[in-house]
C-alpha cells in the first residue's frame, strides 16, 4: 500500500511538473532563422512556459492542430489558415511579424533573375533557360508561396523537366540541396540571412510586394481534447503581442539586417 501511495505521488507531482508545458507547430523556416533562441529563453522567463516546438512545414503543422496533437501553431500561409480556423480547428487567427521571400541563385546568375520586373518575371526566366531549381516541395507555407508565383507566370510544375528538383524537405536542407546543385531557390528571407552554407549561391532576386511573408499565430479549438492547453496558448499569445516581443523581434539581426518585423496589434 505504501508503495501505491508514494508512486500516486510521483504521478501527482509529475502532472503538476508538466503544468506550464506547452506544445507549439512552428515552421521549419522560423526555427532556421534562428529567431527561436532568442524567444523560447524569454517565454520562459517572463511566463515560465516550457515551449516545446515541434518543427515542421506548414501543411503538417496545421495537420497536427487539426488533430489536436498541439496547442497552438505559428504559420505563413494565410488561405490555408484561414480554412484552418474556417473549419473550427484554431479558434481565430492572430498576425504577429513578416519578412520577405526571396529568389536565391547562382552568383553568375545565368538565368538573369537580376533584371527581372517581377517575381513572376524571375520564375519565367530559371524556367526559359531552364536552370536547376530546387523546390521543398513540402506543403510548406514556402512551397504553397512558390507554386503562386510559378502559377501567376503562367506555368505550372508538373510540366517541367529534370531542372527542377521538388526534394521534400524543410528550408536549411532544402537551402544546402541548392549550394550542392548550384542552383535557384525560394526562400523566406531570415533562412537566407542566417544560412551558412551559402557556398557559391547569391540572393539574386527580391522586392516584389507579392514575396510579403506575414506569420500568424492561431490557438487550437479546446474542443479537439482535454489536453489542448488554450490558458498557455492565450498567454503566449498575449506576450508574443506584446512590446516585449516586438523589441525582440524588432531587434534580432544578422549581420546588421533585420530578419522580422513585428506588426501585431499590441493589446
Amino acid at each position: 500500500m505504501k508503495k501505491l501511495m508514494v508512486t500516486a505521488a510521483a504521478v501527482l507531482w509529475s502532472q503538476c511538473a508538466m503544468a506550464d508545458e506547452m506544445r507549439l507547430a512552428v515552421t521549419t523556416s522560423f526555427d532556421n532563422s534562428g529567431l527561436s533562441e532568442v524567444l523560447l529563453p524569454a517565454i520562459k522567463a517572463d511566463l515560465d512556459i516550457d515551449l516545446q516546438l515541434l518543427v515542421v512545414g506548414t501543411g503538417q503543422a496545421l495537420k497536427l492542430g487539426e488533430a489536436g496533437d498541439v496547442d497552438a501553431v505559428l504559420v505563413h500561409s494565410k488561405a490555408a489558415e484561414d480554412t484552418f480556423v474556417a473549419a473550427g480547428h484554431g479558434t481565430h487567427r492572430r498576425e504577429i511579424m513578416y519578412n520577405d521571400f526571396v529568389l536565391i541563385g547562382p552568383k553568375a546568375d545565368g538565368a538573369d533573375t537580376a533584371n527581372a520586373t517581377s517575381a513572376a518575371d524571375a520564375f519565367a526566366r530559371v524556367a526559359s533557360a531552364e536552370a536547376a531549381f530546387v523546390s521543398r516541395g513540402d506543403d510548406s507555407g514556402t512551397h504553397k508561396a512558390e507554386l503562386g508565383i510559378w502559377s501567376s507566370a503562367g506555368l505550372e510544375v508538373g510540366g517541367f523537366g529534370s531542372w527542377y528538383h521538388a526534394v521534400g524537405a524543410g528550408m536549411g536542407a532544402a537551402l544546402n540541396t541548392a549550394a550542392g546543385l548550384d542552383a535557384y531557390i525560394f526562400a523566406d528571407r531570415a533562412s537566407w540571412l542566417n544560412f551558412g552554407n551559402k557556398s557559391g549561391l547569391a540572393l539574386t532576386y527580391s522586392g516584389d510586394p507579392a514575396l510579403f511573408n506575414q506569420y500568424a499565430f492561431l490557438p487550437v479549438d479546446p474542443a479537439k481534447n482535454a489536453n489542448i492547453r488554450s490558458d498557455l496558448a492565450m498567454k503566449l499569445e498575449g506576450w508574443l503581442t506584446s512590446r516585449r516581443a516586438a523589441d525582440l523581434i524588432n531587434g534580432y539581426e544578422i549581420n546588421g539586417e533585420p530578419l522580422f518585423v513585428f506588426n501585431a496589434v499590441v493589446q
